[in-house]
């Protein structure tokens, strides 16, 4: 059994043997290696196909997002100014409000003011009818004067 020709032999059978085997181990995994190769192959044409679109939507999308952004930001500048000028009307409407509301008092004032200074002196018929019941009937008194050229020059 020293023979080396017999130990080379066997060596060799002996490595068919396991090169034999890891095939036969290995053959179910490279079979699974080329069905994901294969599948790998599909994903890769179908985003090749769909991808540049989907690209394409995604950028317009934006696009029109963009857009919308601006005319909400128009929108609120305008709903912004137009409650600006409503608040502006609204204070100018206190203060015609509160200048009428003083005005208003003055009158008020004044109106009672008259009426008071009214009932308080009798009218005229009572005056009328104090006067011709008083007690001391004084006549009135007339002064003639003298025509004199002075007087015709007062005239």
């Amino acid at each position: 059994m020293s023979d080396p020709l017999f130990w080379l032999g066997l060596s060799i059978l002996l490595v068919a043997v396991s090169l034999t085997a890891v095939l036969i181990a290995a053959l179910p995994a490279l079979q699974e290696l080329a069905r994901a190769a294969r599948s790998a192959e599909k994903l890769f044409d179908t985003l090749r196909r769909e991808f540049p679109p989907t690209l394409e939507a995604i950028r317009l999308t934006g696009l029109e997002i963009s857009e919308l952004t601006d005319d909400l930001d128009e929108g609120i500048k305008s709903a912004s100014n137009v409650v600006k000028q409503v608040d502006l009307s609204v204070n100018s409407t206190k203060k015609q409000i509160d200048k009428v509301r003083v005005e208003t008092r003055g009158i008020l004032a004044g109106v009672k003011a008259a009426w008071k200074t009214w009932k308080r002196y009798p009218s005229r018929r009572e005056r009328s009818s104090e006067r011709l019941s008083s007690k001391d009937p004084t006549p009135l008194e007339i002064r003639q004067r003298p025509l004199t050229d002075d007087n015709l020059d007062e005239e």
